[in-house]
């Protein structure tokens, strides 16, 4: 038995990913309004001594000094996967945040995970740049009514390039092979976006900018054709997208360099003014990028099942909204056999090895389209696009794979021309195929 079946409550290893966030971040019961999780910024910004200490403390009492429930637990615009926002100034810790909040299903229960931004700290480290102060509070305040992290981001970028009249702003980040790959663009109207072509761009390419970086200092061309010859790897870069200008800032994350971001051909009399407000920025739009990470990795918990790593149930229901009515899907249900004795002779490890086992062998067979499990003992492939024969000849190999990795599944498919067929309806037919198969083969080992 695992500690979600002791306890009741999600594993605190889904919390852990949080705790050296620079983000309040908190979980509440839903039905019982007690909190669950707190991070160690928040229980710093909150007063609380311990993770220990959270246990049991009302979340209206915890959060907002109150005596009775608020109305975060009971919006009923909160669904998992989805982000409620809103910015207000609580009194109770005397700091203007901006909050998020979705739910995450686990077990039957319900929780309220939060995210929240302290953006007096972002107006705090504003002062003493008067000339930039009110262009940064618009654009703080614009980029915080996006509902997603890259909303916040595109929204950010859209009003630099409109306020500054330039043509281009654009980020870059780190690439896990150590290239830089220009991750968000905006562009005016009338100018070619570069975005695609910009993948991959060396170290090399930008080493002396790196130079600067690590002194603190952003970069600043005030004409390309100053660059040809000291800096000729950047040249190539710019010449072609008919750069003139530009100001680039570096991103930095815990004192490492993780990006750089930029505007190009600004008008020259904004480029010094830039300099300075690109520096305040960076440490925003690093704090963008964190919670667009953070995000993921909790999109990744609400519709990814953590054993086998193929989408859940919530993941399926997503998937089916989208799919292509205009062409041909195929409708794959697996039932693991064995699963119940295994667990009840070997113990759960084993039972979970052999659920791994088994999505593998659907993985090396069906991994091109979408998986997914439904259950505990069930998993579904749903192939759009896929003739009748190759689905049949897939199911083959998926027989040939279950031997070969010991994995033993019940299967039922269906096929149907056109994918407008009523959904519920295919995956019904390929579930009660799966069962006649799962029966006949129970009967034909009973005989022996």
């Amino acid at each position: 038995m695992n500690r979600e079946e002791k306890t009741g409550q999600p594993a605190k290893r889904l919390w852990e990913f949080y705790e050296e966030l620079r983000e309040i971040v908190y979980v509440v019961d839903m039905d019982t309004y007690e909190m669950v999780y707190m991070n160690r910024y928040a229980r710093e910004i909150y007063g609380i001594s311990s993770p220990e200490a959270v246990a049991g403390k009302k979340c209206f009492e915890t959060l907002k000094g109150s005596s009775m429930p608020c109305v975060f637990c009971d919006d009923k615009r909160l669904r998992p996967g989805f982000f409620v926002e809103e910015v207000s100034y609580s009194a109770f810790i005397g700091k203007k945040l901006a909050i998020k909040n979705t739910v995450i299903e686990e077990n039957g229960k319900r929780y309220r995970f939060g995210m929240a931004v302290d953006l007096s700290a972002w107006e705090q480290q504003n002062k003493g740049y008067e000339d930039n102060e009110a262009m940064i509070n618009e654009g703080l305040r614009i980029s915080m009514t996006a509902s997603t992290p890259e909303g916040s981001i595109a929204a950010l970028l859209g009003y630099l390039g409109l306020s500054l009249k330039s043509e281009r702003v654009y980020i870059f980040e780190e690439s896990e092979t150590g290239d830089f790959d220009n991750t968000y663009e905006w562009c005016a109207d009338g100018v070619e976006p570069q975005k695609d072509n910009l993948q991959g761009v060396s170290y090399e390419v930008v080493g002396l900018w790196f130079q600067k970086f690590l002194k603190g200092e952003n970069v600043i061309i005030k004409n390309v054709e100053n660059v040809r010859e000291d800096d000729p790897g950047v040249y190539e870069y710019l010449k072609p997208q008919n750069i003139q200008s530009l100001v680039v800032a570096p991103l930095v994350s815990e004192k490492k360099i993780i990006g750089f971001f930029g505007v190009d051909n600004p008008p020259q009399r904004y480029l010094e003014h830039i300099t300075t407000l690109l520096h305040i920025l960076g440490h925003f739009i690093v704090a963008l990028l964190q919670r667009r990470n953070h995000v993921r990795r909790l999109e990744e918990l609400c519709f990814q099942d953590q054993l086998t790593g193929l989408g859940n149930r919530h993941g399926m229901n997503d998937y089916v909204l989208e799919i292509i009515q205009d062409q041909s899907i195929g409708v794959l249900y697996c039932d693991v056999m064995g699963l119940k004795r295994t667990n009840d002779e070997k113990g759960h490890l084993e039972g979970d090895n052999l659920l791994i086992r088994a999505s593998e062998c659907l993985r090396k067979t069906f991994g091109d389209y979408a998986l997914f499990r439904v259950g505990g003992d069930e998993f579904l492939a749903l192939c759009e696009g896929i003739s009748r024969q190759e689905l049949e000849e897939r199911v083959c190999t998926l027989k040939q794979e279950m031997e070969i990795g010991n994995a033993l599944m019940a299967l039922g498919w269906v096929w149907s021309e056109n994918g407008d067929a009523d959904m519920d309806q295919l995956m019904k037919e390929a579930d009660s195929l799966m069962y006649e198969d799962k029966r006949a083969w129970y009967a034909g080992h009973m005989e022996k």
